[in-house]
């Protein structure tokens, strides 16, 4: 939707240019998934750097030798930096951010530290693995997550990301919930299969190849709105619906609605997806009536 959008507002008509683009914006999710994961690995190094630095200063006090090392002792952060997918993955991907701005794991372990969740936490030395789950998990979505200097930085980083990182951040908590003490998971796949990789190209260009045959389907079905003054998400939103209903058989209808709805209540205007719904449906009845649905499989659900 964004791609097709851009193109409308370029007014460019370089479909491989933009579809390159696209790709690109796809793959640079996974460094987000690994950039936000790895801050967790970089906050308990740093901690731990500090406790070591405190242990041996000049003036070190009982409590500097003697620190509580619950917290980089947490039995999540050790999996994290035993992880060879994980570890592998960061290497190949070049994923250095936080050695060229640990200003921000500082920024973050000072939160963390002030954090009720973390005094909470240090109130005793001993470690059980459901206990440091159940603070790695809150200390990812309460003050990583939420920090609002970090979500700055990886705006400003890559402008792709601020639609992704909600994605990147669900599925890193759902990851952190899963884990077991004897766990060993590995970094998702960005494409369930080759399919679904080339799903994105088909959809992308069949849309944009049969934008004025796509209209054609919606154009007279909105009486009581000026064309004109349709909001342009709505039009592609709308264009993108159809073209899964007329193009891609395994698609099950209903599916494509629920799923368009959604990116309008995301994206466009508070009636838009009330809009588009009634389109939609009276278009999915009309198909239906004339036999041009084609729905195979799953499809037909």
């Amino acid at each position: 939707m964004q791609s097709i959008y851009a193109m409308h507002q370029n007014g460019s008509d370089n479909i491989e240019k933009q579809e390159k683009f696209l790709r690109y914006s796809i793959d640079n999710i996974l460094d987000l998934y690994l950039l936000m994961f790895s801050t967790l690995i970089e906050i308990c190094k740093k901690e731990a750097l500090f406790l070591d630095k405190s242990s041996i200063k000049h003036l070190a006090t009982a409590e500097d030798k003697n620190a509580n090392k619950k917290f980089i002792n947490n039995a999540i952060f050790k999996l994290l930096s035993e992880n060879k997918s994980l570890l592998q993955a960061i290497e190949d991907r070049k994923i250095t951010n936080w050695t060229l701005n640990d200003d921000y794991i500082l920024l973050l372990l000072a939160d963390i530290k002030k954090s009720n969740l973390y005094a909470t936490y240090m109130k005793n030395r001993v470690n059980t693995f459901d206990e440091d789950q159940e603070f790695a998990v809150a200390l990812f979505m309460e003050v990583i997550a939420a920090n609002d200097k970090l979500y700055d930085y990886l705006e400003d980083y890559k402008l792709t990301w601020v639609d992704d990182i909600p994605v990147v951040n669900t599925q890193i908590i759902k990851q952190l919930k899963a884990m077991k003490s004897n766990d060993n998971f590995s970094v998702p796949k960005l494409y369930k299969d080759s399919e679904d990789e080339q799903f994105v190209t088909d959809l992308f260009r069949k849309t944009i190849l049969n934008e004025t045959e796509l209209a054609k389907e919606y154009i007279n079905k909105t009486p009581n709105w000026d064309t004109e003054r349709i909001a342009e998400i709505d039009t592609i939103i709308l264009k993108m619906a159809i073209c899964e209903f007329l193009k891609f058989p395994s698609i099950p209808m209903k599916v494509t609605i629920n799923e368009y709805l959604e990116i309008a209540k995301e994206y466009s205007t508070p009636k838009s997806s009330i809009f588009i719904n009634g389109i939609l449906d009276n278009l999915v009845k009309e198909f239906q009536t004339n036999n041009r649905l084609n729905k195979t499989g799953r499809g037909l659900m």
